[in-house]
């Protein structure tokens, strides 16, 4: 997929990240001061109200992840405040402060949907450790509203297009590994969006004001990748007319996007190796180490456990990146998607071009009948052709790339054997079998496992079908000459 999208803009300007967001609700401005340097020192959004309605119109204007409320306000019950936080906003903690507590008060309050409660005067440090708890309990449904806010709104999340079942699941990954430091494997085939998810994964973090840097591991020689991520002095070789600074250095509390590892040369992986161990790299012709601190985000369409067995990838390096492993779905995999990435796409070029564009229902059929062995690079690559090809705003069929016009002549062909003799699901069953015995020199074991069925039902099948004798003999013929 194209890294230039919204939210994630290729020049590297973020959207905001996300942060926790808290309100304090007390009469007392004490109170409300303490809270609030407390909580903005552990990250906080921090809004405060001093009454129920104050902080009925701040919950209304913003969304909060957790109220600190006092159970007395002026003028008002916090426990009938309490009621209608937990009624509108289900999923925002309450932690209730109290200097007169009582069993039942506090019973009530936890009935009603209460984290917790706080009696006064508190101490700071218990303070820090109820946000602490809240906190981590908040974490994985604070992923999922995410997800979920961005989705009502944009057709996918941090710039990746998509509401399938895989999507959505993706996107609540790359909310939660966004925020840590750990190395992440990206696996996916050719063409599936692998940097759009390392871009998302660093934009949407709190090191997103840090450089991001993609390095095509395919593209560069190993003498020209090694300069370029490690950097060299002034005569390391010849040609090293002055020294140079790696990428590694540059990225510096920033992400660094390793593009097709698997295209690594051996021995530059060993030096990878070492430098994400030891926190430090040491540039080309020189003996001083110089310390980093780089996030290292891998992709790949190669699999790395075959190439370890091959011996052209490092098994330590593989466990080394492999601590959070996230796996892109293929297009066909979600088809239910195409509609979003057509209109998406469609909606690209129109920006670029100033002709709107749309497309007929049946070009849209067959895009949707299409396999797309290229993924969602081919897909958009056929819009962008398709616009640069017709004469009108509208795109028809005959605008399509021939690969994709000429896929469908095999569906209209099976579709008109269909219409010339409509067979009985039996007669389609017993076609089947017959065929994959006779591909596979009647190896029933092999027909079973290929149809999906056990090898009793298929001998069941065959038996009912009248043609178990003939299969028989043939796998008798087999065991004789063998």
């Amino acid at each position: 997929m194209s890294t230039s999208t919204p939210g994630i803009p290729q020049n590297g300007t973020p959207q905001a990240p996300h942060y926790l967001s808290l309100l304090v609700v007390d009469d007392e401005r004490w109170i409300r001061d303490s809270c609030k340097e407390i909580a903005e020192e552990m990250g906080f959004k921090v809004f405060i109200a001093d009454s129920a309605s104050s902080a009925t119109r701040q919950l209304e204007s913003h969304s909060i992840d957790v109220v600190l409320l006092d159970i007395k306000l002026p003028g008002h019950d916090g426990l009938g405040l309490l009621l209608k936080i937990k009624e509108q906003q289900p999923e925002t903690e309450v932690i209730m402060i109290t200097g007169h507590a009582t069993v039942d008060s506090v019973l009530t309050a936890m009935k009603s949907g209460a984290y917790d409660y706080l009696r006064k005067p508190f101490n700071l440090a218990d303070l820090k450790r109820l946000l602490e708890r809240v906190t981590d309990h908040l974490r994985f449904s604070l992923e999922n509203r995410i997800t979920r806010e961005h989705l009502k709104t944009n057709p996918g999340f941090a710039g990746m297009v998509g509401r399938s079942s895989r999507m959505e699941k993706l996107y609540r990954i790359v909310a939660k590994v966004a925020s840590s430091r750990h190395p992440v494997l990206i696996r996916g085939e050719s063409g599936t969006g692998k940097e759009m998810v390392a871009r998302a994964i660093h934009f949407t973090g709190p090191f997103h004001d840090k450089p991001f840097i993609p390095v095509d591991c395919g593209s560069l020689s190993p003498v020209l990748m090694e300069g370029e991520l490690f950097g060299y002095v002034k005569g390391a070789f010849t040609g090293a007319v002055r020294s140079k600074e790696g990428l590694l250095s540059i990225a510096n509390g920033g992400t660094i996007f390793l593009d097709e590892i698997g295209e690594m040369p051996i021995d530059l992986q060993a030096k990878l190796l070492r430098a994400m161990q030891e926190k430090e790299i040491h540039p080309t012709g020189s003996t001083k180490a110089v310390p980093f601190d780089v996030r290292i985000v891998a992709a790949t369409n190669r699999d790395l456990e075959v190439a370890i067995q091959q011996g052209t990838f490092r098994r330590d390096l593989y466990f080394r990146l492999n601590v959070v492993s996230l796996e892109l779905p293929a297009l066909h995999e979600r088809k239910e998607d195409i509609h979003l990435l057509v209109d998406y796409f469609l909606e690209k070029v129109s920006r670029s071009t100033g002709v709107r564009r749309s497309i007929s229902t049946e070009a849209m059929k067959l895009l949707l009948a299409y396999d797309w062995p290229g993924n969602v690079r081919e897909l958009e690559n056929c819009l962008e052709r398709a616009a640069a090809m017709s004469s009108s705003q509208l795109l028809n069929v005959s605008d399509l790339p021939p690969q994709i016009r000429n896929s469908s002549l095999q569906v209209v062909s099976i579709a008109a054997g269909v219409k010339a003799r409509i067979m009985t699901l039996a007669e389609l069953e017993k076609q089947a079998i017959v065929t994959a015995l006779s591909q596979l020199d009647g190896d029933k074991l092999t027909t079973a496992k290929m149809l999906g069925i056990g090898k009793t039902t298929l001998y069941r099948k065959l038996k009912e079908y009248g043609i178990t004798d003939r299969w028989s003999m043939a796998e008798t013929g087999q065991r004789e000459t063998g």
